[in-house]
């Protein structure tokens, strides 16, 4: 008998069986995947989401590993342009890391083994344990072994957007919007532009970032209904995009870029919130909420919420407060503490802007002092209140004589 179990054991589910276990429960991590392996992702960690491997102990293992640290940082939308980096946090980060998934996943997997959680990897969850209406355990197997079963106080599905443990219990989406776009991304020597988030004309984006093994990570994103034809000839649309966004760089892709492994394609999940707990049951990470990989959001995010239920569900476990107050409580923070992101997310990843970002952005490109507040908001750094407060922006608009008549303080009156 196990206090939790924790059904997928990547960026939420391992942080979340290490941290459990390091307050001395019983866990169980299970993953249908062997590590060290890949996953699709941004890659990206932001100043706030390293918070979080610092504080477990792990940063300096991240970094170890060879992943280089970016320290500038470039955002554009069509003809605006904001670079710039956020101050350092109050932890003294002052960088962000790209580092592989196959690297990334390995060191959580092994810091949840090493605190004390059982690690099963190779396991696929086939169903649920119930008793009457409460979630008491799995049942799976590892390969094409025999079905065995496993029973706990609390199972956390962590198992990603098609979760097995959100479909068995059958949670709910109670707030979602239709995903916006696909993405393709790869590897690629030879490539040396620095950190790029880069929108430009036409609903298309490329970016870049670099990665373990001096290799670059970049991705190109147009919407959904050009998938088709895109995935005809990739490695030309990606030369396309890149060449239509900045031909400088476009040239520098074509002269000395390399691909060095297969494309990954995807059209991404919809945006959404799913019911996340119920009698014996919770879920973690993209399993319970999931939003647009514009932002790269999503490794943060799965820290932040992976910390925030072991400390409830710790509670719980202690003989605290029942789980039928902390776990509600666990989803009314998670959906309070990234309604700012999610919207935003949603709101940008569009590939066009509102005429209210418009302006924002763009009055934000011509003060550096702005600037340095936008990617401290984009790092989890910068409250968004403060970013985006009515009196906030016209002193920004202000400060720069930005056009009178493009004004836009608040999102209802750019509407209007």
């Amino acid at each position: 008998m196990y206090d939790v179990i924790v059904v997928g054991t990547r960026v939420s589910g391992a942080p979340l069986a290490m941290l459990l276990a390091r307050q001395g429960y019983r866990v169980l991590a299970v993953d249908r995947a062997q590590f060290p392996s890949d996953t699709p992702s941004t890659h990206y960690i932001h100043q706030a989401g390293l918070g979080f491997l610092k504080s477990w102990g792990l940063l300096d293992r991240v970094t170890a590993t060879g992943c280089p640290p970016v320290r500038h940082l470039n955002f554009t939308y069509t003809d605006i342009d904001i670079r710039g980096m956020a101050d350092p946090a109050d932890d003294g980060i002052d960088a962000v890391y790209c580092p592989r998934r196959t690297v990334l996943d390995k060191i959580l997997v092994d810091a949840a083994d090493e605190a004390g959680a059982e690690v099963i990897s190779g396991f696929t969850v086939t169903g649920l344990l119930r008793d009457g209406d409460r979630v008491v355990g799995v049942r799976g197997r590892v390969g094409d072994g025999a079905e065995k079963e496993f029973r706990a106080t609390l199972v956390v599905g962590a198992d990603g957007s098609g979760s097995t443990v959100a479909k068995e219990v059958g949670a709910q989406v109670y707030e979602g919007s239709p995903a916006a776009c696909f993405v393709y991304y790869s590897y690629y020597e030879g490539v040396d532009w620095g950190m790029q988030h880069r929108t430009g004309f036409g609903e298309q984006q490329f970016a870049a970032w670099p990665t373990n093994d001096e290799l670059y990570l970049v991705a190109v994103m147009r919407k959904r209904d050009r998938f088709r034809e895109f995935r005809n000839d990739p490695d030309a649309g990606v030369q396309e995009i890149v060449e239509q966004i900045d031909p400088e760089i476009g040239a520098r892709l074509k002269d000395s870029g390399r691909r060095v492994e297969p494309f990954r394609p995807m059209l991404y999940p919809d945006n959404y919130r799913r019911r996340s707990f119920g009698p014996g049951w919770a879920l973690v990470g993209d399993a319970g909420y999931h939003k647009d990989p514009f932002t790269g959001w999503g490794i943060t995010d799965s820290f932040k919420y992976a910390q925030l239920l072991a400390d409830l569900a710790g509670e719980s476990l202690a003989g605290g407060r029942p789980f039928e107050e902390t776990l509600p409580e666990y989803q009314r923070e998670r959906d309070a503490q990234s309604s700012s992101t999610y919207e935003l997310t949603t709101s940008i990843s569009e590939l066009s802007l509102t005429p209210y970002y418009d302006s924002v952005f763009r009055a934000t490109s011509m003060s550096p002092d702005y600037s340095k507040k936008f990617f401290g908001l984009i790092a989890g750094l910068y409250s968004p209140d403060k970013f985006f407060g009515e009196a906030e922006l016209a002193e920004l608009y202000e400060l720069v004589d930005f056009p009178v008549d493009a004004r836009h303080v608040s999102k209802s009156e750019a509407a209007l």
